[in-house]
């Protein structure tokens, strides 16, 4: 069984704060939380064998990159 928690993100605005300082907060906190990319990637449905290349891909180009700097 999956649990899925929501949590609300809740920013404290004091009452000198400016309006746009606040929502740089709330939306740096709400990168941080990595929703918008789960919901890019649940958009369509990707095979596991195509997700396993994607991360072979993705291995053997950082070894590529690791050796070169050696």
């Amino acid at each position: 069984m999956h649990l899925n928690f929501l949590i609300m993100l809740s920013i404290p605005v004091k009452e000198n704060d400016n309006i746009e300082r606040c929502l740089k907060r709330f939306k740096k906190k709400f990168d941080r939380t990595k929703k918008m990319k789960e919901l890019r990637t649940r958009r369509e449905f990707v095979k596991p064998s195509l997700l396993n290349r994607e991360a072979r891909k993705k291995a053997v180009y950082k070894n590529l990159k690791s050796f070169k700097e050696d």
